[in-house]
């Protein structure tokens, strides 16, 4: 009894054994079959892990009282040397231009540039010369300044130019990716212009396309096409030398909030706006079928516009909104669904406004890919994006050729149909500037002849109607006396 007990106990266990191995055998499998469904599932991408981190104390830029104004611009402006930004005046509009090795806190008395009669709304440097900067104003002008090397000593009021044309404040300020001295404005005239700054005079005014306020204006790679969202509802594709529209989008986004868009890569188009819950929404289109968008999607259900910043070297999108304390950033690609998430970097303070450093600015042995300046109520914070990498050598995948500062084409050139693609540069070795900034020019006798020219004109129409009505009043006393 006890022999077969045992016996027993013995099969039973080998029974068991069996069984425990088997369940692993077929749990390994599961796991195996998992995994590999798993590594199928996620898309490999090297900006899965960018890495965003705030500068320190001392390398902020501080007691800085950023302006209050409520308009959806980035309030602030950057280049390899300066950083701008809109702040506070009293009795006109002001923005102060900092060197950036100006970090920590800022004296009271630090020279502006203050030339505006109403609020600054937009400012935004020139690509192909970092000295010189566009602002845009509630007293509807437009006007060009140049910086000095080493940053302001005293306070700038005067222009090199001023630009008249608008009649109603400019919000929106776009230089030409490629052609020298070719500014666009947006105003809330609901009126579009191109200037040719060099000679300060307007060249194109697109003023019939747009029946209400323009929320957002950019060119495309090559500067051959103009994209505008509007309060209409309508996300247009211009033809910028003509003033006509190529292709038009009628509500990108159901919402009634405002709509932002930008050019990505192989002329597609991204929108940021909102659903009729007003939820934030996220939008990829492509011109070639305008009827539905690529890809459609909810983020989530804050009210502060999204501002989206493209970079095409790495393919990747950040979208910053005001009031928001986060930046969530996405890579565009070919295949469904077009637009991945990557990740999201979050701080603790909102943001007020930003601006975003070009490529030839960052420090490529430190793997940046971009760099944001966030604007908090009385600070500027840079923020560094890096992909990780246990190497110190150039990272060539990160950083493709880049855009570089020399235009390709020159304004008259350009107006008159040349297009170019940009002139691109590496940054092996870093940026170093090979060639002196393209020097800006203004044609001041050309400037001074328009004047003279145009007074002259007035005149000449204020003798001829005084010619006119002197006539007009001897033919009536003829009149009266037959």
């Amino acid at each position: 009894m006890y022999t077969w007990w045992k016996i027993n106990e013995r099969t039973s266990e080998r029974q068991t054994n069996l069984a425990r191995e088997k369940g692993f055998f077929i749990l390994g499998h599961m796991l195996s079959f998992q995994f590999t469904m798993s590594r199928k599932v996620v898309r490999t991408s090297k900006f899965r892990h960018v890495f965003g981190q705030g500068v320190k104390a001392d390398q902020c830029y501080d007691d800085i009282r950023i302006s209050q104004m409520t308009w959806d611009s980035n309030f602030c402006s950057v280049n390899p040397k300066f950083v701008a930004m809109i702040v506070d005046a009293s009795g006109g509009g002001a923005f102060m231009v900092l060197p950036l090795s100006k970090t920590g806190r800022i004296d009271m008395s630090y020279p502006t540039v203050c030339g505006h009669t109403g609020p600054v709304l937009d400012i935004e440097f020139c690509p192909h010369n970092d000295n010189i900067i566009a602002s845009g104003s509630e007293d509807c002008s437009v006007m060009i300044w140049e910086i000095p090397d080493g940053g302001l000593t005293t306070s700038l009021t005067d222009p090199v130019v001023k630009l008249d044309g608008h009649s109603k404040r400019v919000g929106i300020l776009s230089w030409h990716p490629t052609a020298h001295n070719v500014l666009m404005s947006a105003a809330c005239d609901n009126v579009v212009i191109l200037w040719n700054v060099a000679r300060g005079e307007e060249v194109v005014r697109i003023d019939t396309v747009h029946t209400d306020l323009i929320y957002s204006a950019c060119w495309n790679r090559d500067g051959s096409r103009i994209l505008t969202a509007c309060k209409d509802k309508f996300l247009r594709v211009l033809d910028p030398r003509k003033g006509t529209v190529l292709l038009e989008k009628e509500k990108p986004h159901e919402g009634s909030r405002p709509i932002r868009a930008v050019f990505v890569s192989d002329g597609k188009i991204l929108t940021t706006g909102f659903s009729r819950m007003s939820e934030r929404q996220v939008a990829l289109w492509d011109p070639k079928n305008f009827g539905e968008p690529l890809t459609l999607q909810e983020l989530d259900t804050s009210s502060g516009v999204l501002l989206p910043f493209f970079d095409p070297d790495t393919g990747v999108v950040y979208l910053c909104g005001k009031g928001d304390s986060s930046i969530r950033y996405f890579e565009i690609t070919d295949e469904a669904p077009y637009v991945h998430y990557l990740s999201m970097y979050s701080s603790k303070e909102s943001q007020k406004g930003i601006g975003s450093m070009p490529k030839r600015g960052l420090e490529v042995n430190k793997c940046e890919i971009t760099r944001f300046y966030k604007l908090h109520e009385r600070k500027c914070e840079p923020i560094v994006m890096t992909v990780p990498r246990k190497s110190d050598l150039f990272q060539e995948d990160l950083y493709p050729d880049t855009i570089g500062p020399e235009p390709s084409v020159e304004a008259d050139e350009w107006f008159q149909g040349k297009d170019a693609p940009p002139i691109m540069i590496s940054l092996k070795d870093g940026f170093v500037a090979t060639t002196k900034a393209k020097e800006f020019k203004v044609h001041k006798s050309l400037l001074k002849t328009t004047t003279a020219s145009v007074q002259s004109l007035r005149k000449e129409v204020k003798d001829l109607k005084a010619a006119i009505e002197e006539l007009t009043k001897r033919v009536s006393e003829l009149e009266s006396k037959h």
